[in-house]
């Protein structure tokens, strides 16, 4: 804050104490981070719910959906790289799930598992106007799906994927009526987003280069990066320094996270709430 001090860090919530009652929901993602699962927790401490979340990866989809139907596990937040594989084991899809053909949250009503999609209005909230705009989407996959929707929402009409796997890049650009191209190096576009893992934080803490290059960069608007953690990832760094407006995958994830908070709930956290939650989900 100009000319004054920043604000505290919001108190940690703490934990609250588990029992037989506890509803426990989860996330399955191929390299799971602590952001979600902040994010979550805080809330039901902040709100006094008797929930607790935790997140896991899997080398069995389908014997973990299993266990969320067997064990009774409330809800589930689906991340790369099961968002579109993830949809046959399901006994219903939702709309918001069936459009785009992925699905990021799992909701289990005594046993029924409905999957949904929370991503698509998360990352339209936070883009800009499309008119006139172009945007060039980095990836295929289920994330990239609900980009490439949103993107559509919003108002662009010149959309472009650049995904390295021509099957799935060609058949999302189909689905949406977008054009694919192999790579992005000499492509430019309003509005950059990096719907891969590029970016994501590294368990050897290795560096990372930018979803797009210089150049790319340096000729947007705006640029979007989806990955979570760390929130300023080696692309939204650069936009930094080419002048470039940004949107973290942090922002994405807390709108995304607060829908579902509601789905797995029944409770809407209000503005205020969904930022100090996530405030907290970026402590290291």
């Amino acid at each position: 804050m100009p000319g004054g001090h920043a604000p505290p860090p919001p108190a940690d919530p703490g934990v609250h104490r588990l029992d037989r009652h506890t509803r426990l929901c989860i996330s399955l993602a191929a390299r799971p981070s602590d952001v979600g699962t902040r994010f979550h927790n805080f809330l039901y401490a902040e709100l006094g719910l008797n929930f607790v979340y935790k997140a896991f990866t899997t080398g069995d989809l389908a014997g973990a959906v299993t266990g969320i139907r067997a064990l009774g596990i409330r809800g589930c937040g689906v991340s790369m790289p099961y968002k579109q594989d993830v949809l046959p084991m399901l006994d219903q899809v939702h709309a918001s799930a069936g459009a785009i053909g992925a699905v990021n949250t799992i909701v289990n009503d005594d046993g029924r598992l409905t999957g949904y999609n929370t991503d698509v209005l998360a990352v339209q909230a936070l883009l800009p106007d499309g008119a006139g705009r172009s945007a060039l989407v980095a990836g295929s996959g289920g994330m990239a799906a609900a980009v490439v929707a949103a993107l559509r929402r919003a108002g662009f009409d010149d959309v472009v994927i650049a995904a390295r796997n021509e099957g799935t890049g060609r058949a999302l650009a189909a689905r949406f009526s977008a054009r694919w191209i192999p790579d992005s190096d000499e492509h430019r576009a309003d509005v950059l987003v990096n719907a891969t893992p590029i970016g994501m934080a590294a368990a050897d803490g290795a560096a990372q280069d930018p979803a797009f290059p210089r150049a790319a960069v340096s000729a947007a608007h705006t640029v979007v990066d989806v990955v979570a953690s760390p929130p300023r990832t080696p692309l939204i760094a650069l936009a930094e320094r080419c002048g470039a407006e940004t949107v973290t995958g942090d922002a994405v994830m807390a709108l995304q996270a607060a829908e579902q908070f509601r789905l797995y709930t029944g409770i809407r956290p209000g503005d205020e709430q969904v930022r100090r939650a996530r405030e907290y989900s970026r402590r290291t």
